[in-house]
């Protein structure tokens, strides 16, 4: 049978997932306290809410481009699902937002805590208790090729930013997040996002909840580890950095006071605890992980052994074999880096302009933990998955592949407004609960 195309007047979209998210924009009242920040504008003929929801629902379909907003321009979907009286322009919407000047940041960083607060995030469980996992990390943005301010040499080898982060539980929520110029350090500014995400983390989950902090070696600093003297239910484990430390001295101390595992022959691994003083903090535990490689794993003998050592810095008290691996899991956090420059397609950030570029980093903070909400929520009804999935969270892709991008058709009848999906597709059920949670 031959397949032909026709045009039809019907109101359709390949992206109904937007009905869900901004059912759930709307049920935070996320982008109200928006209008009543003065931006140039006395009297805008388009709100601030408008432009920002307009903004969050590309960032949801994973586009960053204000010029991409011209595809919806005469799309009523797009307004209803968002509920957004106005469309912006994609000139409106660069202007709002050059104009902002970090003038929408608390109220963002209000939106994140109302909608983290709606997030039940997992702990994770070890013998000194439950601790929520949170990871601070830098990951590079490239925007090699361009001459907007604040792109520069990263320490990745290429041009572009050096944005922080900071992710929340097993799911991987984003309590926080601060662009950076490429060339400045890790370190530069980290106490200072240190306590801003404490204070976040305080208001948006209990302060009785014990939380853990972890940290890559390029936070080995005194004043991280004294951001938290005096914070009962605060842990933090800071990888070190050895820098000149020689590591034989290292295999002797673990010789020495550590205790020995040989998982194969010609391997030896010493993990175990000193203390040491730090500057503002005290006393404070290290633990270490040293190996001796005398062959590899095939059996073919090294002229001179191999020596690996891992040090840490850590105000728990379980066992040293639990504290690094409790730091190998940090690794997870670059799973989250990847979902956000990849799936969201936030890293060649839009604007020519620093502030503008932060502004739309903590847009994208929103949207990520809007999709990351919806993923995890999506999870809550197993039997109503096409496919089994034996996970604790879902991917930001396979959320916009299998919820956002959901076909559906608008029709409007008796003074009512529908969005009709295929009961066929294979996501309705899921789908439809998913929405009607959040409304």
């Amino acid at each position: 049978m031959r397949l032909t195309v026709e045009g039809t007047d019907e109101i359709l979209t390949s992206n109904s997932g937007l009905a869900v998210a901004g059912a759930l924009l709307k049920s935070l009242k996320i982008g109200s306290e928006l209008n009543k920040i003065k931006v140039g504008i006395s009297e805008p003929d388009i709100s601030n809410q408008d432009v920002f929801r307009s903004y969050i629902g590309l960032l949801v379909m994973g586009r960053t481009n204000y010029d991409d907003i011209k595809l919806f321009s005469d799309d009523d979907l797009f307004r209803i699902m968002l509920d957004i009286k106005r469309i912006p322009s994609s000139e409106t919407l660069r202007q709002r937002f050059d104009g902002a000047r970090g003038k929408f940041d608390a109220a963002i960083r209000s939106f994140n805590v109302c909608l983290l607060k709606e997030c039940p995030l997992s702990s994770l469980s070890i013998d000194s208790g439950k601790y929520l996992p949170v990871d601070i990390d830098v990951s590079c943005f490239d925007n090699s090729g361009s001459k907007k301010e604040g792109v520069s040499w990263t320490y990745k080898r290429y041009d572009g930013y050096a944005p922080n982060f900071a992710y929340a539980g097993l799911e991987g929520y984003m309590v926080n997040c601060e662009l950076r110029p490429g060339k400045q350090h890790c370190q530069k500014g980290t106490p200072e996002f240190i306590r801003d995400t404490i204070s976040i983390v305080e208001e948006a989950f209990s302060t009785r909840r014990k939380v853990l902090f972890r940290f890559d070696s390029g936070n080995d600093s005194d004043e991280n580890i004294a951001e938290f003297k005096d914070k009962e239910n605060l842990r933090f484990i800071i990888k070190r950095n050895l820098r000149k430390e020689p590591l034989d001295v290292w295999l002797m101390t673990a010789m020495a006071v550590g205790d020995m595992e040989e998982p194969r022959p010609g391997k030896k691994v010493w993990t175990g605890e000193v203390f040491r003083d730090v500057n503002g903090y005290g006393t404070t535990r290290m633990v270490f992980r040293v190996v001796q490689r005398t062959t590899d794993s095939k059996g073919q003998a090294y002229l001179l052994p191999d020596i690996e050592v891992e040090t840490y810095w850590t105000n728990l008290t379980d066992r040293p074999g639990t504290i690094v691996d409790l730091y190998h899991a940090h690794g997870t956090s670059e799973q989250f880096h990847s979902e956000l420059k990849s799936d969201m397609d936030v890293e060649r950030l839009p604007s020519g302009k620093f502030l503008t570029n932060s502004l739309v980093l903590k847009s994208a903070m929103i949207a990520f933990n809007v999709l990351r909400k919806m993923g995890c929520d999506l999870l809550s009804f197993p039997s109503d998955l096409p496919v089994k999935l034996d996970v604790g969270r879902r991917r930001i892709r396979s959320v916009m592949q299998n919820l956002v991008n959901v076909a559906g058709k608008l029709v409007k009848s008796g003074g009512r407004i529908m969005l009709k999906i295929s009961r066929k597709c294979p996501w309705f059920d899921p789908f439809e609960r998913l929405f009607a949670s959040y409304c």
